[in-house]
């Protein structure tokens, strides 16, 4: 029997905020190489090669994330078929509908994925795919069901019914997060599994399935997809239709109403890094049971996890802890109580304050920049422009500029002149005058930015012209 046609779908608009200080909202966990030295998207993408009828991946992210999406992509050399641009987030079931509105055949397959799990056994995960295509072409909406092997409280389940002719269980019903004496009755009764977030079923039937039980959602979306434009590689939804989705999962919207749901249990070394601790649970660990990523030195210390960025972390005498050093906040957690991280994440966003928002480092379409001083009238960067990569053509209402080069050559426009700055050369841009940054050369061009002024915030720019679509 041949595997029908795949279409793989990657939710990427999660915040992961769980993972603060590493996970920000505009470089969310998934964009992070948490696991290994490849990103969780990326690692998501690599698990698709092999998968037969599988045919290249949709992606579906915030539109802040777009460049960073495509580079990483591009830098494992894979494609995707579209990268959809979400103008906020609405959930799952408006996301998957928009990917299921955008298939010209009703009876292709959706393979609807996260982009933040981790699955160790891929030969596994692939024989289970194919089962859920054959169920998914036969007129099923199918989910993957993990076997559990303890009673956790932090996972929604599914009870699994009447066992299918060929693989799988008609699903019974999906259940809330239990308390621990329920979760604990769940893993003897074995037949309830966490819900994994990972779905099956071809685009019609989801459609037709929103069209009974949604249909306010599906006209939004069928309005929204109207609206979309092509933009650069990306496609931009309509936003004025998108806003007027629900705000609502796939499990709510859809599958505890169905009558032909099936869920396929799935023993695959599954984890979806939903908090430090389970990223120290599929970690490699020391003899001591400890996992440090970057320069830490330990003693008398054991079942730790520390990732250090940018300087040395030192233990001595201490155990079970979290610790995370980013070069602008500092996490120090109990690994049994580092659910509570969103808390403290929560009262730093109340506070308006940057933290969550951003790394010191921010990334560019172009390159990335990082706020190494500032005080009172003055910021001082260090910016890397790509090879062959150009800022906009901009101007500032509020501060000038001063560019040092450090390496590499920069070609600068200023006013209506342009020129070339080499290594040890500087250049001024006075406020309010319209100028570009480019880098002609074959290596990355570095240099120090020293801005002065009344106000120096990134709102403060004026584009006339930019190769990447952006506004002010």
């Amino acid at each position: 029997m041949s595997t029908p046609r795949i279409a793989p779908i990657i939710l990427s608009g999660g915040s992961g905020s769980r993972l603060w200080p590493m996970s920000r909202e505009q470089y969310p966990k998934q964009l992070l190489p948490l696991v290994n030295e490849t990103t969780m998207l990326q690692d998501t993408v690599l698990r698709l090669d092999g998968l037969a009828g599988a045919q290249l991946p949709q992606i579906i992210c915030n539109e802040d994330h777009r460049f960073l999406v495509a580079e990483q992509i591009k830098q494992i050399d894979r494609q995707a078929d579209s990268i959809v641009l979400e103008p906020f987030g609405r959930n799952t079931a408006p996301a998957i509908a928009i990917s299921a509105l955008h298939q010209q055949n009703p009876e292709t397959i959706l393979l609807v994925l996260a982009s933040d799990h981790v699955i160790a056994d891929v030969a596994q995960f692939h024989a289970h795919v194919t089962q859920g295509a054959h169920l998914a072409a036969a007129g099923h909406l199918v989910t993957f069901g993990i076997v559990p092997d303890q009673p956790l409280t932090g996972y929604g389940y599914i009870e699994a019914g009447t066992a299918m002719a060929d693989a799988g269980f008609a699903i019974q019903r999906f259940v809330e997060k239990p308390d621990l004496a329920t979760a604990q009755s769940y893993l003897q009764a074995g037949n309830f599994y966490w819900n994994s977030g990972m779905f099956m079923f071809s685009a019609g039937a989801y459609l037709a399935a929103l069209a009974v039980h949604q249909p306010d959602m599906l006209a939004a979306c069928q309005q929204t997809v109207s609206a979309a434009v092509a933009d650069l590689d990306f496609i931009r939804l309509g936003a004025a239709a998108f806003e007027q989705c629900p705000n609502i999962s796939i499990d709510y919207a859809v599958m505890e109403h169905v009558t032909n749901g099936v869920v396929i249990p799935m023993n695959v070394g599954w984890n979806d890094l939903g908090s430090w601790s389970s990223l120290w649970d599929v970690s490699s660990k020391d003899a001591q049971g400890n996992k440090f990523v970057g320069d830490v030195m330990s003693t008398n210390s054991s079942n730790n996890y520390v990732n250090s960025s940018s300087r040395l972390v030192s233990l001595v005498g201490v155990d079970n802890l979290v610790i995370v050093d980013t070069p602008d906040a500092l996490l120090v957690a109990d690994r049994a109580q580092v659910q509570d991280v969103k808390t403290i994440y929560n009262r730093i966003k109340a506070e308006k304050r940057t933290e969550t928002l951003s790394h010191r480092q921010v990334y560019r379409p172009w390159g990335s920049y990082d706020s190494i001083d500032a005080d009172h009238g003055f910021q001082v960067k260090r910016i890397v422009v790509n090879p062959g990569a150009s800022l906009s053509l901009q101007k500032h209402h509020h501060r000038a500029e001063h560019w040092i080069v450090v390496s590499g050559t920069a070609e600068v426009t200023c006013g209506d002149k342009v020129y070339t700055v080499n290594k040890n050369e500087s250049t001024y841009i006075p406020i309010g005058e319209k100028h570009r940054l480019t880098n002609p050369g074959r290596i990355p061009l570095q240099l120090i930015e020293i801005q002065s002024g009344d106000y120096l915030g990134e709102d403060d720019i004026v584009r006339f012209d930019d190769i990447y679509g952006r506004k002010s």
